[in-house]
């Protein structure tokens, strides 16, 4: 249990990290495709995967030489930690979308050392990779959307 609020109170410092940064005006005034979820939707989504990856973390951590499985989960949480300052802190949609596919490619990198110390935690990664997938999707959408506005702005 204490290993899973360890893993889960650093989450909750990538989560506060959407905290500082909202969307704000900003956000909703630029042009978003027809398939954006609602804003009440991210938080929710965000709980769900903070507490699987918490758990998948914490089931690793208890096994011997995790040590490379449990470094690629710490670059996850930073990389998604940056994401929120990029994107809405500094209006940066490339950069928010070039942040994402690092982080899909460290939480893809993190499931697979998962899988080979304890199967259910790498599967507790899959819904993860899941919403990172469609979050590159929409921020890239963002982005394509509004790249001449915003330079146009600029």
């Amino acid at each position: 249990m204490t290993l899973f609020l360890i893993f889960l109170l650093t989450c909750g410092v990538a989560g506060a990290a959407g905290m500082f940064f909202r969307p704000g005006q900003w956000y909703r005034d630029l042009d978003k495709p027809d398939w954006t979820p609602p804003n009440w939707l991210f938080p929710v989504v965000w709980a769900i995967l903070y507490v699987l990856i918490a758990l998948a973390a914490a089931r690793v951590a208890s096994l011997p030489g995790t040590q490379v499985a449990l470094a690629l989960w710490g670059l996850q949480i930073t990389i998604n930690t940056l994401w929120s300052g990029v994107f809405f802190g500094l209006h940066r949609m490339l950069a928010g979308a070039v942040i994402i596919a690092m982080l899909w490619c460290a939480v893809l990198a993190t499931a697979i050392a998962f899988w080979s110390h304890d199967k259910i935690a790498a599967l507790m990664m899959v819904p993860y990779l899941l919403w990172g997938t469609y979050a590159l999707a929409l921020n890239s959408s963002v982005w394509l959307r509004n790249r001449n506005r915003v330079a146009a702005a600029a």
